[in-house]
């Protein structure tokens, strides 16, 4: 029998063939009843992030799926910054799982209808994290392609000029951006947290001791050598502490931004419609005063094409301050209440982005129960789009939906319904292309209800 354990370290190996052979033999391990994993249970993470932007844990999409796999879940959907790099991996690798889910991006945009507000990106008004979930084609149309090439430009040059501010600030520690930076990112796309392993590999090269290291650190961050000695630890390490210091706003290589720092909000949003996704708006925690105006926000996006609104809902309830807590969870609520009003399916998932981040969401836990059937919904709503675009480029934004079901919260109940009903897997998108010959949206439910 094959070594189970070395197969699953090989999900995240840097050579996407190893992963993919190990996720064959495993999946086919659990075909033969000799690997068990867990029954499929009512939970889901639709907002994980991967290792082609940054995953705290060092996740590519082949060991997402397969955790998802082993641990049951409903679904599984990757979000990575400014990219869809992850996406042709991951809808393979939940193929072969057999679980439910999507591919996606998460970006910042410039909103210049609510240029006067911070909205989701504390201390930059204007400035808004906007994602996009559903994609699937590769052939996707110029215009919508230019737009996603500035995406993934603009980041790498932002990235660049903050690294020139630090080296200046960290001298003797520098970095040099294509030699340390990117190689730590399977497709180039590297993040703030890739900058920060390198800039931390960096200082123990030219401190020797770890006294050296410390007290250099507690000098260029003016924080207490006791402070810095209690964050760091004896690897390299993307320190927050150090991130929020230096990069964020008031470090020295932070750039606060304006409309030409990030893409424009309306041109994104075309964008993904054009390159077969699902528009859905970032919500943070319902407490700035863009988030104020929800209504309104919400309103504007849903004009362009929004179908869908996301929330990392961990954020706004496993807090120790109990006054806080109660806001969040009251927000959380509200916004919830929104969206079912509006007919826009909720999207939930804990990021994973940072180490510590949950894995997946605690449904049973009591502000989370009450939802838990929305959360779901949303999940098999990704899911139902993903395979309808991937089978018949059908899609919630297609020619063909927009016909048959003209009405939001009808094609939000469609496209739930077919997530609900189509198993994951190649033979369900076989069987659903097979249905491309002029059938109804009834027509294709009481088709696959027979399957």
């Amino acid at each position: 029998m094959p070594d189970v354990a070395l197969l699953k370290t090989q999900l995240n190996d840097p050579q996407e063939s190893v992963r993919r052979h190990a996720l064959d033999e495993l999946v086919a391990l659990v075909q033969a009843g000799d690997v068990a994993v867990g029954e499929t249970t009512s939970v889901v993470n639709m907002h994980c992030h991967t290792t082609f932007s940054y995953n705290g844990y060092g996740h590519y999409p082949a060991s997402l799926a397969w955790m998802a796999l082993e641990q049951g879940w409903y679904a599984m959907g990757t979000v990575d910054f400014d990219v869809l790099d992850a996406m042709d991996e991951a809808l393979w690798a939940l193929d072969q799982a057999q679980v439910r889910g999507s591919g996606g991006l998460e970006t910042r945009v410039y909103h210049p209808s609510f240029a006067q507000y911070e909205i989701n990106s504390p201390g930059e008004p204007g400035v808004m994290y906007h994602i996009g979930l559903g994609f699937c084609q590769r052939d996707i149309p110029a215009q919508a392609q230019k737009t996603l090439n500035a995406m993934r430009q603009g980041a790498a040059s932002r990235n660049r000029e903050m690294a020139r501010r630090l080296n200046a600030h960290l001298d003797p520690v520098s970095i040099d951006y294509d030699r340390d930076v990117l190689p730590l990112t399977p497709s180039g796309n590297a993040t703030e947290r890739h900058m920060l392993v390198a800039y931390d590999v960096a200082a123990r090269a030219v401190f020797a001791s770890r006294d050296q290291l410390i007290s250099f650190w507690a000098d260029r961050l003016g924080m207490d050598v006791a402070d810095v000695d209690a964050f760091m630890g004896d690897e390299p390490f993307p320190h927050d502490p150090i991130r929020a210091k230096l990069m964020k706003r008031g470090g020295v290589g932070y750039m606060q931004p304006g409309p030409d720092t990030f893409p424009d909000y309306d041109a994104v949003t075309e964008a993904m419609i054009l390159a077969g996704g699902v528009p859905v708006h970032g919500w943070l925690d319902g407490l700035s005063e863009g988030e104020q105006h929800i209504d309104e926000m919400l309103a504007y996006g849903l004009e362009r094409g929004v179908a869908a609104i996301n929330i990392v809902p961990d954020r706004n309830w496993n807090i120790a301050d109990e006054t806080v807590r109660k806001t969040k969870i009251d927000e959380l609520n509200k916004v919830i209440a929104l969206a079912q009003d509006r007919e826009i399916a909720v999207i939930v998932g804990t990021e994973m982005n940072k180490y510590g981040q949950r894995l997946i969401d605690d449904f049973d836990a009591a502000p989370m129960a009450p939802h838990r059937d929305v959360y779901m919904a949303g999940a098999s709503f990704c899911h139902g789009h993903t395979v309808m675009q991937r089978a018949l480029r059908w899609g919630y934004h297609s020619d063909w939906a927009q016909a048959q079901l003209p009405g939001r919260g009808e094609r939000l109940a469609f496209f739930t319904t077919i997530g609900e009903l189509v198993s994951p897997g190649s033979e369900s998108l076989d069987r659903l292309g097979a249905l491309a010959d002029g059938s109804s949206a009834d027509a294709l439910v009481n088709a696959v209800e027979r399957w």
